[in-house]
């Protein structure tokens, strides 16, 4: 049996980057409002530095594969804070999926191996789809 240990460094990490999932979704059901979209920005930024570390966080995100993303990310955070989070959210958003475009593929082997998602990922139309599509990045 293996054990996986984490530090409590990922531990809280972690838990800021759910809590900063959860406040974006409750900004966004609350009509956009900017206060809780900003905070979970913020909580969501932080957790992921904590996670993966301040180094391995700065060369994610300063790739060069990385730019467009990490700058539609970043002008939509700031349009967020400044008071214009339907804006803000679009390039937040586009710039999520830029960012974290190489990791859709082991997302998709992923949620192959879980009970009811798996079985829907191994119909034909969607597996045709995710084989004609796997390893390539979203186009921008």
């Amino acid at each position: 049996m293996v054990s996986f240990e984490m530090s409590d460094r990922k531990k809280i990490g972690l838990g800021l980057t759910g809590f900063g999932v959860f406040f974006s979704f409750m900004g966004i059901v609350f009509f956009f409002d900017k206060g809780l979209l900003a905070m979970g920005n913020i909580l969501f930024i932080s957790g992921v530095t904590l996670t993966i570390g301040l180094k391995s966080t700065m060369q994610f995100f300063l790739k060069r594969q990385n730019f467009k993303g990490t700058v539609s990310f970043f002008v939509g955070f700031l349009f967020v804070v400044i008071g214009w989070p339907i804006l803000g959210m679009i390039l937040e958003a586009y710039g999520f999926i830029v960012l974290f475009s190489g990791f859709w593929p082991t997302l998709a082997v992923f949620i192959q191996r879980i009970p009811i998602l798996g079985w829907l990922f191994q119909q034909p139309f969607i597996r045709t789809w995710l084989d004609r599509n796997q390893g390539k990045r979203v186009p921008v």
